[in-house]
């Protein structure tokens, strides 16, 4: 069901302060088209469903009435369609985001939804390419492209990814005003957070190099990494870009443009880079989201501990 669908379903009241807090998180937290999205679909899917489970429309005053009992109806409708333990955390983040926000604007006490529980699940730990695969990953894209200036295009564009741990849309969020490269750069990731992030001379050379070959000139107000027809550079290119180039090294389905940003945490914290700085780097709010990190080089020092130690 679209969302256009969904509002018919709920009463002006609420529909008025699913929209009013839709407008705060762009205007006030600056979340992103994808994430408001998101918000949408799950808030509007659960008063939907409180509409029907609850046999009538769910205005302010029924909606800060919802009891535990509701909350353990919906948790269990949502796991009977299929939805994953991840998928259903999410949801109820939402869901609580928007129910805080109307808590404190409207005097409602919604203790049911905020104490409700999230359901557990294994969160994934990123999974980085070892420094060879990385640098293998980097040359064997270049081999891909059809004409010279695309298989530079696509080096720099993995180089950016793998020595600055920039995300995909940033690095192509990136236009010619930011040509030639700086020794630091100024990025606005999710959220509108900014951070700096210093450039190492390979990456400067190798986005050097494809703007002198770039067929399209590097006008300040165009995205600097271009597509054939001279638009944009969309993410599935690169990503199709490094699914040859992972089919040709042998490497697994994990090797994607993501996990070059993983490579860059990770090795930097093998060679002793601090938490707090690959915090800053990548531009994580939370110090326990780069703590995943740590997680992977213990699951990796295991590994060696369990194959060499002489009684294991």
């Amino acid at each position: 069901m679209e969302p256009a669908d969904k509002f018919n379903l709920i009463c002006p009241e609420a529909r008025d302060a699913v929209q009013h807090w839709l407008s705060h998180e762009r205007a006030l937290k600056s979340a992103a088209d994808n994430t408001v999205s998101a918000y949408t679909s799950d808030v509007l899917s659960f008063i939907v469903f409180m509409a029907r489970h609850r046999s009538g429309p769910q205005g302010l005053a029924a909606l800060s009435n919802i009891h535990t009992r509701d909350m353990r109806a919906w948790m269990a409708h949502e796991r009977g369609r299929g939805i994953s333990s991840r998928s259903l955390a999410r949801a109820l983040s939402a869901v609580k985001t928007f129910f805080h926000w109307l808590a404190e604007r409207h005097d409602l006490q919604p203790t049911a939804v905020l104490q409700a529980r999230s359901p557990k699940f294994e969160r994934k730990l990123p999974r980085p390419l070892a420094i060879k695969a990385a640098r293998e990953m980097i040359e064997a894209v270049e081999t891909q492209a059809p004409e010279n200036w695309v298989a530079a295009r696509d080096t720099a564009v993995l180089t950016m990814l793998y020595g600055c741990g920039l995300r995909i849309s940033e690095a192509l969020g990136l236009s010619g005003t930011d040509h030639p490269l700086p020794d630091v750069l100024r990025i606005i990731g999710k959220g509108g957070k900014e951070r700096i992030v210093p450039v190492l001379p390979i990456t400067k050379i190798a986005v050097a190099q494809y703007a002198k070959l770039c067929p399209f000139p590097m006008e300040t107000e165009l995205p600097l990494f271009r597509g054939v027809r001279g638009g944009g550079l969309r993410p599935g290119l690169v990503q199709k870009a490094m699914r040859s180039a992972r089919m040709q090294l042998g490497l697994s389905a994990t090797a994607t443009p993501h996990a070059m940003r993983h490579s860059f945490a990770t090795h930097l914290l093998n060679a002793g880079g601090d938490l707090r700085t690959i915090q800053e780097l990548l531009g994580h709010t939370s110090l326990s989201s780069t703590q995943a990190y740590t997680a992977v080089d213990t699951a990796r020092l295991m590994e060696v501990y369990n194959a060499a130690h002489p009684k294991a």
